[in-house]
């Protein structure tokens, strides 16, 4: 019997109390470990370029590969979680993380680095990640929105820690080695993942993982068999290979919720956009400040400031935004934060020096931290609960393309001028033009559903908008009301 089978079964219920706080400081250190960890790959990037003989172009694929892997691996790992429960994937996440960082200290070329430490280690931080906030989904009800607050501090911890770490081991015993300590780090995936032990839930019936999903291909095998179309015919078996397959889709990948929803399609659309230019600053800032002349120890610090202030404004955003006042309004707060974000990229155009550097970091993390907070509780506000997992992963995959070619884009960018500006006025760009479409379009789209709103209350309440009297002839029941009365609305 799977994991994911077995937190279906038993009476016991340690949820909110107990063992989950155990679970929750374990989840506070695996987004440190996972989603922290590709904020210090820009410290390596100079020496990566001198040593392999790269442009900036090629050596940019190395980190947009690991956080586009990163993002992008979440259906794959819904489907391993489901079949095997969040312990096992986390695990195996770790294993894979540590792998491939180690694999990575005996790269000879840069494009071997594409495989070890973006692909193997983006999978296995995917991994750990994902089957981490899912597993807290399991341990909390009552404090779930506290939980996932706090488990979000380890991101801003990772910031911090991982860009310092890396540039005093780099120092001491250069990239390779540097690497490899890495490997050992990432293996601590492995005993958060051993915390996370499976819960019993009080339910006498198999989780809504454990049921049949091949119904509709079953209920359309057995139509073809009453037809007397035998079982081991090719075009009954391509048919059942065929909705099985739509049934997987469906699942993982809400292509009909994109069609449908208007606000989920808006906000996917913008999301994506938003992600060309989101993760440059972080690529790029700090070979930026060593080009221009900024002390190698310095510019390392630079990302640190913006973990460190993510570690007090992501919790109070997050707390914040989920208030009553803001029901319904989160997306604004969303287009907000991602507009301060593109404005302040401006910020390292006007100078290079280190303390306008600094000024600059505190304004994105500020930024960064309504972003980080906001962009899960505004696809939960857009989308139904019960296919929110399917949302989420379409949701993911698109990200993650953008996230995988914006940095070698701007990097090649800047390779044929030679100029780092242009790495922050692509990221004001994308991210300027994302809030503006996003926020005007939710606005256009709120104006046309009152509109409809206020005619369906023409249609059920006539007589609000007819004099008082009431006709003592009946009305024929299809009959419709007179057509002015669809456009008396105000």
């Amino acid at each position: 019997m799977s994991q994911g089978e077995a937190a279906g079964r038993g009476t016991a219920k340690p949820q909110d109390r107990g063992w989950a706080w155990m679970v929750l400081l374990a989840a506070v250190l695996l987004q440190g470990l996972t989603l922290g960890f590709p904020s210090c790959i820009g410290v390596f990037f100079t020496d990566l370029q001198h040593e392999f003989q790269a442009s900036k172009s090629q050596t940019s694929w190395f980190p947009s590969i690991m956080v586009a892997v990163l993002h992008g691996g979440g259906p794959l790992c819904s489907i391993l979680v489901k079949r095997f429960g969040c312990r096992f994937v986390v695990m195996l996440g770790g294993l894979l993380s540590g792998l491939g960082m180690v694999s990575s200290s005996f790269c000879q070329s840069i494009s071997q680095l594409y495989l070890t430490a973006g692909l193997i280690t983006g999978l296995g931080s995917c991994f750990s990640f994902q089957a981490g906030v899912t597993v807290l989904g399991y341990y909390f009800v009552r404090w779930r929105t506290l939980a996932n607050a706090v488990a979000s501090t380890g991101v801003s911890l990772g910031f911090t820690l991982w860009p310092l770490l890396s540039q005093y081991l780099l120092d001491e015993m250069g990239w390779r080695n540097t690497f490899l300590i890495f490997g050992g780090i990432l293996l601590n995936c492995c005993v958060c993942g051993a915390i996370m032990r499976p819960i019993q839930l009080a339910s006498g019936s198999l989780p809504q993982s454990a049921k049949p999903e091949e119904e509709p291909g079953s209920r359309a095998e057995e139509a073809q068999l009453s037809n007397g179309a035998s079982p081991h015919h090719p075009t009954l078996q391509q048919h059942t290979r065929r909705t099985k397959c739509f049934q997987v889709l469906q699942k993982y990948l809400a292509f009909d919720i994109f069609c449908q929803n208007k606000g989920y399609q808006i906000y996917t659309i913008g999301v994506t956009w938003m992600m060309m230019g989101f993760a440059l600053p972080h690529v790029f800032l700090v070979p930026y400040a060593i080009h221009n002349r900024v002390e190698e120890r310095k510019a390392a610090l630079l990302i640190s400031v913006i973990g460190f202030i993510n570690i007090f404004i992501r919790p109070f955003t997050g707390l914040l935004s989920g208030h009553r006042v803001f029901t319904g309004r989160r997306i604004y707060l969303f287009s907000l934060a991602v507009l301060l974000c593109g404005l302040s990229n401006f910020i390292c155009v006007i100078s290079a020096e280190f303390s306008v550097l600094i000024l600059y970091c505190v304004i994105l993390s500020i930024a960064m931290s309504g972003v980080g907070a906001l962009t899960f509780q505004v696809l939960m506000d857009v989308v139904e609960m019960d296919r929110f997992s399917s949302a989420l992963g379409l949701f993911t995959i698109l990200e993650s393309i953008t996230l995988l070619i914006g940095p070698p884009l701007t990097g090649l960018l800047v390779d044929i001028t030679s100029d780092f500006h242009y790495v922050f006025y692509n990221s004001s760009f994308f991210l300027i033009s994302a809030a503006l479409f996003m926020g005007l379009s939710f606005c256009a789209l709120e104006k046309k559903n009152k509109l409809r709103e206020a005619s369906k209350v023409h249609l059920d309440n006539p007589s609000r908008y007819q004099y008082s009297e009431t006709s003592t002839e009946p009305k024929a029941e299809n009959q419709s009301p007179p057509a002015a009365e669809y456009i008396t609305s105000v």
